[in-house]
């Protein structure tokens, strides 16, 4: 397989629209220390010294796009509650558009708090509704979508699915349709509730925990010949063209016109695996976008979503980092 051109490769991220649907949340973040236990309960009082609070979701997804050089077009729907004028504000904070988010007054916006003692988690307290968007508000999206496709040159369209009900089943039938219409690929980051809804999309994405279940076959996380035919039950019964699937330590997994490709983990110093999923879809975006073959796809989303890894909290991948790895790795 002829070596791709790394830095043109890289370069081209930058003219690239990327169009992300989900479920979008804020990463709320306390930091403190911890020197004794209350004496009301045997749990440790923490010495709060720092508060912050950051986009996540699928709003992380629209980071990592961003942060590789693209313009990351995010779709979601929110509450009309006090968090979503934080969460507008951490938009703006990051020039992101809002173009694509629909309030709705009948759903709460997500916020998920992650209590930090010397870069140990400690507890995460979340704030959430996890129920379908209604016929109205799910038409309203639709169509909110819709428009922003027929409007814009859309190089790639990203799911993003959290079971938070931003995503129903028509939400996915009808951009996918449209998709494959206008030839977009279609990238999908699944959860279990919609696993099954996201028929003839261009690359599917889950973990292995995911695989298993969605595909109803008991096997190891190391017997590839196991993760192999429960991918291609898959790819028969979704007609995927790629099956992405991260294996953590064992790295990730692809699969594409009857056979497969495993890629090992990179050996990394992991502080924090939170977001490297979000950071991994991004960046196979716009590798897909690059025309780039399945191989290099995985390879690079792998190598991306270890770098995260090293990095305390939820944060975008470094473009920088991200093409010297790649160029040493694939030059």
């Amino acid at each position: 397989m002829k070596k791709p051109d790394i830095k043109a490769i890289f370069d081209s991220f930058n003219q690239f629209n990327i169009l992300i649907i989900g479920d979008v949340m804020i990463d709320s973040y306390m930091w403190g220390k911890v020197n004794r236990i209350s004496p009301e309960a045997p749990v440790p009082i923490l010495m709060s010294t720092t508060q912050e609070s950051r986009l996540g979701g699928a709003a992380n997804v629209a980071l990592n796009v961003q942060a590789l050089g693209a313009n990351p077009i995010l779709c979601s729907v929110i509450g009309t509650d006090s968090k979503s004028k934080t969460f507008h504000n951490l938009l703006k904070k990051r020039r992101l558009s809002n173009e694509g988010i629909l309030e709705d007054e009948n759903r709460k916006t997500t916020v998920k708090t992650r209590i930090i003692a010397d870069n140990q988690h400690l507890l995460r307290v979340d704030e959430e509704v996890d129920y379908e968007l209604d016929a109205e508000t799910e038409k309203k999206f639709i169509n909110q979508i819709l428009t922003i496709l027929a409007d814009k040159q859309i190089d790639a369209i990203i799911f993003e699915d959290y079971d938070k009900g931003c995503i129903t089943p028509s939400v996915i039938k009808s951009i996918v349709e449209y998709a494959n219409k206008n030839n977009i690929p279609t990238l999908v980051d699944p959860k279990k509730r919609n696993f099954m809804e996201y028929k003839n999309v261009t690359l599917f994405k889950p973990n292995f925990k995911e695989l298993v279940e969605g595909s109803k076959i008991d096997i190891k996380k190391g017997d590839f010949e196991g993760i192999f035919k429960a991918s291609q039950k898959l790819h028969s019964e979704l007609s995927a063209k790629y099956l992405l699937i991260t294996l953590s330590e064992l790295g990730v997994y692809i699969s594409y016109n009857g056979s497969y490709k495993t890629l090992p983990a990179e050996i990394r110093d992991i502080a924090d695996v939170s977001g490297a999923g979000d950071t991994l879809i991004g960046t196979a975006s716009l590798c897909l976008a690059a025309g780039l073959e399945p191989e290099f796809i995985a390879g690079i989303s792998n190598l991306a979503g270890g770098l995260v890894c090293e990095k305390v909290g939820v944060v975008p991948i470094n473009k920088d980092q991200l093409l010297q790895e790649a160029i040493e790795k694939y030059s």
